[in-house]
C-alpha cells in the first residue's frame, strides 16, 4: 500500500478507536475492507487516497461479482463512506467520492406468517386452557392474559410494544368495537375489535378488577418490572410455549409473526393495501408493500377464475 494511503488509513482507524470507541473487531473489519479496496484500486493504477467515484463503483461491482451478499456489500460501502468523510473533514481531500454511490439493493425478505388454521389452533388452545375448571387463581390469571393478548394482537395487528403497553382505560371505554392505539411518533390510530377479542378483553378486565394489587395499575397488562407492564419477552416466551402445546414449532413464532398474519389474512380476503397500512400504523405505504406478493397471487387467481377467456378455456377442456 502506498505510504499516503497507509498513513490515511492508520489515522482513520486511530480516530475511530479514540473518538468513536470502535471495538477491536470493528476496527479489524474496517482495515480488511479498506485494504481490499486499495488492492483492487492499485490494479487500475489508483489508490485508496486518490480514488474517484467511478473507481470505487467498479470496486463495489467487483465485490458483487465475487458473490458477496448485499449485506456484506453494504458494509464495504459504509466503511468507504466513513473513511472518505474522515479525509474530507480533516482537509486531506477536497471531495467525498462516495457521495454519489448507491447502496446495493437487498433481496426482498418476505415476512414469516401463520396460516388461518394455525392461528385458529393457537386461539382455540388458549381459550380451552382458560376455560378449564378448578384452576388456581395464579394460573387463571396467566391463561386469561395470554388469551387476551393473542386475541387483541390477531384482531388488530398491533406492534407488540403497543399491545403490552396498552392503558387500563381501554377495558372501560364506552365503545369496545374499536381500540385507540398510540403508536410510533405518539400518533393515534383507530383499530376495530372482533367480537371474540371484545369477549376476551371483558373477561380479563373483570378478573383484573378482582385481583389484589392490580386493580389500580395504569396498564392493562400490569407487571412488577420497571416498566410497570408485561414485557415483550415474557409474552414471546408464553406464545412459544403455547405453540408447543399445539404441536406447532415455536422456533419461528413470535408476536411479530401474528402481526404479519393479521395483515396477510386481510389482504388474502380482499382488503385494500391502504387500509392495511392504516391499521398497521405504517407512515409510508412502501413499508406495507412487503405484502404485495399476496396481492399479486390474489389478482392472478381472480383473473384465472373470473376472466371470460379463462372461463371459456376451462369449458373447452
Amino acid at each position: 500500500m502506498a505510504d499516503l494511503s497507509l498513513a490515511h488509513l492508520e489515522a482513520f482507524l486511530e480516530m475511530m478507536s479514540a473518538e468513536r470507541g470502535a471495538a477491536s473487531n470493528t476496527l479489524s473489519s474496517y482495515r480488511n475492507d479498506l485494504e481490499d479496496t486499495h488492492a483492487f484500486l492499485r490494479g487500475g493504477g489508483a489508490s485508496l487516497a486518490t480514488a474517484d467515484s467511478a473507481s470505487l463503483r467498479d470496486y463495489l461491482q467487483d465485490v458483487a461479482h465475487r458473490g458477496f451478499a448485499a449485506s456484506s456489500q453494504s458494509r464495504r460501502l459504509s466503511a468507504l463512506r466513513q473513511f472518505y468523510r474522515f479525509l474530507y473533514t480533516e482537509g486531506l481531500r477536497g471531495d467525498d467520492p462516495t457521495g454519489v454511490l448507491d447502496s446495493p439493493k437487498k433481496p426482498l425478505s418476505l415476512p414469516k406468517t401463520l396460516s388461518v388454521e394455525n392461528v385458529g389452533l393457537l386461539i382455540g388452545r388458549a381459550r380451552s386452557e382458560a376455560d378449564e375448571a378448578g384452576i388456581e387463581d395464579e394460573d387463571l390469571h396467566g391463561r386469561l392474559r395470554l388469551l387476551t393478548l393473542i386475541e387483541l394482537l390477531y384482531a388488530t395487528g398491533m406492534r407488540v410494544s403497543e399491545l403490552v403497553g396498552l392503558p387500563a382505560s381501554v377495558a372501560s371505554q364506552d365503545d369496545k368495537r374499536f381500540l385507540i392505539v398510540r403508536g410510533k411518533g405518539n400518533k393515534e390510530r383507530l383499530v376495530p375489535l372482533s367480537s371474540t377479542a371484545r369477549d376476551a378483553l371483558a373477561r380479563y378486565a373483570a378478573h383484573i378488577r378482582r385481583r389484589e394489587g392490580m386493580e389500580d395499575s395504569p396498564f392493562l397488562f400490569p407487571a412488577r418490572g420497571a416498566s410497570g407492564h408485561l414485557s415483550r419477552q415474557v409474552f414471546a416466551r408464553e406464545l412459544k410455549a403455547l405453540a408447543a402445546r399445539c404441536g406447532l414449532s415455536g422456533k419461528t413464532l413470535s408476536p411479530h409473526v401474528l402481526r404479519h398474519a393479521f395483515a396477510s389474512h386481510l389482504l388474502q380476503n380482499g382488503a385494500d393495501l391502504r387500509v392495511v397500512q392504516e391499521l398497521l400504523g405504517h407512515s409510508d405505504i412502501s413499508t406495507t408493500q412487503i405484502y404485495t406478493h399476496i396481492l399479486e397471487e390474489r389478482l392472478h387467481r381472480l383473473v384465472s377464475e373470473k376472466h371470460p377467456l379463462a372461463i371459456a378455456g376451462k369449458n373447452r377442456t
